[in-house]
């Protein structure tokens, strides 16, 4: 396939973020892969963020603004617009890594049922706070989730067919559990070897983090069965503990 140019959706879901929404937009809208279906999900913004969007009606494809049951509900509305081949989520706040990454990414190998890459960590000033502290694996599977979520989301090209709505019952950790159902289903992962995206550090896992590791641990006993659950929380632990001692160090 030579000539491999899927129709990716982007999803940017949005609420109340004037701060932080013109970035993505600028990154989605700046894209040098033509074959971009674009699809903004707002949730009923008071704050001048909808005035913001239509500055890009020009570049955006489906554009709804209504209240929702939360970012899950959200995400899945943009999802049941989508028509493109592949779908990725760059929500508001979060960029592509550079202007030609889409292209790198699908230039890569043709045909994947999902296209991975590494993830820089951004402050709201867009100022760079390095890689995640979980590495993107060499080799992703569904396997690679069991310490923790090594690939995030804005990071991922998932081909549509493979995808299921995002299951209503996670409040904050719905995204590893919707990766790990299409990764299951996945025949061929490619690792694109390179920094795909930018994630603004923060939102709604951080503020409220016991619920999302509680999320987290069910989602992952689900998956994995609990006693390898309980095991891989203990390495999950050692390891959390070993890197911030070691931060510490290093700041000190």
């Amino acid at each position: 396939m030579p000539d491999f140019k899927p129709i990716l959706t982007v999803i940017t879901v949005v609420y109340n973020n004037v701060r932080d929404i013109e970035r993505t937009l600028l990154s989605v809208t700046g894209q040098s892969y033509p074959a971009i279906e674009y699809i903004v999900v707002d949730g009923a913004s008071t704050d001048g963020t909808l005035a913001l969007i239509g500055k890009y009606n020009h570049s955006i494809n489906r554009l709804i603004s209504e209240k929702d049951k939360g970012i899950y509900d959200a995400m899945n509305k943009g999802l049941a617009m989508a028509t493109g081949d592949y779908v990725i989520f760059m929500n508001s706040g979060d960029e592509f890594f550079a202007p030609d990454t889409v292209e790198t990414v699908f230039a890569a190998s043709p045909g994947a049922d999902i296209y991975y890459g590494e993830t820089e960590m951004i402050n709201d000033k867009g100022e760079s706070l390095g890689r995640r502290r979980h590495k993107a694996p060499k080799n992703f599977t569904w396997r690679s989730f069991k310490y923790g979520m090594s690939v995030s989301h804005q990071a991922i090209y998932i081909k549509r067919e493979l995808l299921q709505p995002y299951d209503m019952r996670y409040q904050l950790s719905a995204d590893i559990d919707w990766i790990l159902q299409a990764a299951k289903k996945a025949k061929k992962i490619v690792n694109v070897n390179r920094y795909v995206a930018k994630y603004l550090v923060g939102g709604m896992s951080k503020k409220k983090h016991r619920q999302s590791l509680i999320e987290r641990f069910n989602i992952m006993k689900r998956h994995y069965g609990l006693l390898p659950t309980v095991l891989n929380h203990v390495v999950i632990a050692f390891n959390l503990s070993w890197y911030w001692l070691l931060n510490r160090k290093t700041n000190d």
